[in-house]
């Protein structure tokens, strides 16, 4: 009898546990029907605030024109599939944050020869009013030598090299395409590459950024390390050393004896052996020969000079040597 009425107190207080959640559940419904009349207002004035809006926020206010229909619709929201279109991401500015207020634009509705906005990213601007907008953010990192950097001191904009409306694929970030924005001021680099002996840039293993950073840097022909030599050094460490024996040129700087772009003569060397290495040892072991021809058969070293040979035949180990022998001869970058 007791177990059946302890069960029966169970069931109970089970019952009356459902019948007061029911009773709260109503009771709560019943108090969102009474949200207080200025709650209800500000509900709907931040719903209003939204209403428009197509890839960015607040940008209700172009996209009344610029909705795709009209001729530079498309490509205005095309942002929305670029970084700057991430919403989500508290940093994402709007289109005032680059183009301004541009009050007079806006007001001019339809018009065709309504005033253009407060800023726009064409030649008719000039570089420092466009790059205004771009350096309130991006500043800093690989950007802080941009200040004073070769073209920044020759007029060229962000908006020259990179497409901010651009369908969410910027030519000048990607290296498959980076080297066509590039071409477009330097032609020379471009035939140079072109050339037999070249670097692999056009084949799509290298990208100018991988050598250099277009947003200036402290090293020379804005260069991403401090040197041309630390620049190389990058892929070609076995020529770094250090060596027993050091050949000057080399510690000094690559380009002494290199074209880094592309030349007509393998190994991207500036002119072919043995006249490349005559340009410094043209007075040393082995002379040269321009002038004048031996006039018969000789063996002489100092007769034949440089006739039909190679420096590098002998001297193979021309960046630098580790021979340990003890003779006068052992620096000489032989095998």
């Amino acid at each position: 009898m007791k177990n059946m009425l302890k069960r029966w107190n169970n069931t109970t207080g089970k019952v009356s546990g459902v019948v007061g959640l029911l009773a709260g559940m109503v009771l709560a419904v019943s108090l969102g029907f009474s949200i207080p009349a200025s709650a209800q207002q500000a509900t709907s004035n931040t719903s209003k605030m939204s209403v428009g809006n197509t890839v960015l926020r607040g940008d209700a206010r172009c996209t009344t024109c610029h909705d795709g229909e009209d001729k530079f619709g498309p490509r205005i929201l095309s942002i929305g599939k670029t970084k700057h279109g991430t919403t989500a991401d508290g940093r994402t500015p709007t289109c005032t944050s680059c183009h301004g207020e541009s009050e007079a634009h806006v007001k001019g509705g339809n018009n065709p020869d309504k005033p253009k906005p407060d800023r726009v990213f064409n030649k008719t601007t000039p570089a420092a009013v466009q790059d205004e907008a771009c350096t309130s953010c991006h500043k800093g990192g690989n950007r802080m030598f941009w200040e004073g950097s070769t073209h920044h001191n020759r007029g060229v904009a962000c908006a020259t090299c990179h497409d901010i409306h651009n369908e969410g694929h910027d030519k000048a970030r990607d290296k498959r395409t980076q080297t066509e924005v590039c071409f477009t001021c330097h032609k020379e680099q471009r035939a140079q590459l072109s050339r037999p002996s070249h670097h692999p840039v056009l084949e799509g293993k290298l990208a100018c950024s991988d050598c250099h950073n277009p947003h200036g840097s402290a090293g020379p022909k804005q260069l991403k390390k401090d040197s041309i030599n630390e620049t190389c050094y990058q892929c070609h460490m076995e020529k770094r050393g250090p060596f027993v024996h050091n050949h000057q040129p080399v510690t000094e700087d690559c380009t002494i004896c290199h074209t880094a772009h592309g030349t007509n003569i393998a190994n991207l060397l500036k002119a072919r052996p043995p006249y490349l290495c005559q340009e410094c040892h043209s007075h040393s072991s082995h002379p040269g020969q321009l002038p004048g021809l031996p006039a018969g058969r000789t063996t002489s070293s100092t007769s034949l000079g440089s006739v039909a040979r190679g420096c590098l035949n002998c001297h193979t180990n021309i960046h630098g040597g580790n021979s340990t022998q003890n003779n006068p001869t052992a620096g000489r970058f032989r095998r």
